[in-house]
């Protein structure tokens, strides 16, 4: 299993942290470095300045929002970023949310799967380099009776295949990533309901498409805090500090009638506190929505505690069939973040993993 870092979002007062946790990474011998986007800052500048400065560590988009671009223009750009990070890029793709289609780049949220496979088949066809002519439900190229004609991108991508990864919650969705995607980008995995709430979808949707799950990416990301002990107040007191980003995505990142995280939370054994998380977030109890996260749902989708209780947890990841841990270090400092990154790494080695 190898590891990975997810710098989440840009422009929230972290930047210079950001491009040191970044450096970090690379010299510490981390597989890959991901970048976020929402309605802030766009992930394709960020992995742009990460991977100048950087030498060995692979860039990934987690994720280009599927919205924000014609897929034409993010093979483009997934080109070039594999050319100018000396084939280092992975582009991650996502629908994004409802919210954030409809609301921030006025793009109707419906029938997302069926988007998703006819923007992969353009992307997977513009990259190598075919002329692309297309003609689905949601895209035609060229436009017909016009003076549109079928062209084939120019620039040449330093790697023949740029690995292509989609962010997955639900069942069809992940059944759908297996068949068409090198990998699949998950958030809030447990290690104990990873195969029921994700990987058997996976594998369901590889069969599919006759292939197995040999070369496939299952690629979580999972937020790590490091104490000095594995006991339970130890624990205890790190997982509280993540009790505001559980409730935020389990009751607020959606609307009450869709809302993916809350969806995870419930097919894992949590309906009645993730209907009362839900409750309280969206009437604007913040504060009641984290005190009603429960401990448990904290501690199994996080990396918390001692270095040798986190390798324990490392090895139920690796056991489970995750091959990619990515992990977003938590901290006030720069320091903390820092730490985390080692101790990750220390971790792997411990659990044999390495």
């Amino acid at each position: 299993m190898k590891l990975g870092i997810n710098l989440g979002y840009w422009g929230l007062g972290m930047d210079t942290d950001n491009l040191a946790v970044a450096k970090e990474a690379d010299q510490l011998g981390y597989a890959v470095c991901w970048a976020a986007e929402a309605y802030g800052s766009d992930t394709v500048t960020v992995l742009s300045y990460v991977a100048a400065q950087t030498e060995r560590i692979d860039v990934g988009s987690a994720i280009m929002q599927i919205p924000a671009r014609q897929p034409t223009m993010t093979a483009m750009t997934a080109a070039t970023l594999d050319t100018l990070s000396g084939g280092r890029f992975r582009l991650g793709l996502g629908v994004s949310g409802p919210q954030v289609s409809e609301g921030w780049y006025g793009v109707k949220f419906d029938k997302p799967l069926a988007r998703t496979r006819e923007y992969v088949e353009i992307v997977r066809k513009a990259m190598s380099r075919e002329r692309v002519s297309y003609e689905g439900a949601h895209w035609t190229l060229p436009l017909p009776e016009g003076p549109g004609k079928s062209l084939k991108l120019t620039v040449h991508p330093k790697r023949e295949h740029i690995p292509l990864y989609i962010a997955a919650i639900g069942p069809k969705n992940l059944e759908q990533t297996g068949e068409i995607a090198d990998g699949a980008l998950l958030i809030f995995p447990a290690a104990e309901h990873i195969e029921d709430t994700a990987i058997s979808y996976l594998r369901t949707g590889r069969e599919k498409a006759g292939k197995t799950m040999e070369g496939f990416d299952v690629c979580p990301t999972v937020p790590i805090a490091v104490g000095p002990k594995s006991g339970d107040k130890d624990v205890t007191t790190l997982a509280d500090g993540f009790r505001p980003y559980t409730a935020l995505y389990v009751g607020g990142m959606g609307s009450a009638k869709q809302n993916f995280y809350n969806q995870l939370a419930q097919r894992m054994g949590y309906e009645k506190e993730a209907a009362e998380i839900q409750a309280k977030y969206l009437s604007g109890d913040k504060d009641g929505a984290a005190a009603a996260v429960p401990h448990q749902l904290i501690d199994s989708t996080t990396l918390l505690g001692s270095v040798d209780r986190i390798a324990d947890r490392m090895k139920a990841y690796a056991e489970a069939g995750v091959t990619t841990l990515t992990l977003s270090p938590a901290g006030f400092t720069l320091d903390e973040r820092l730490a985390s990154l080692r101790a990750g790494v220390e971790a792997l080695e411990r659990a044999g993993l390495a």
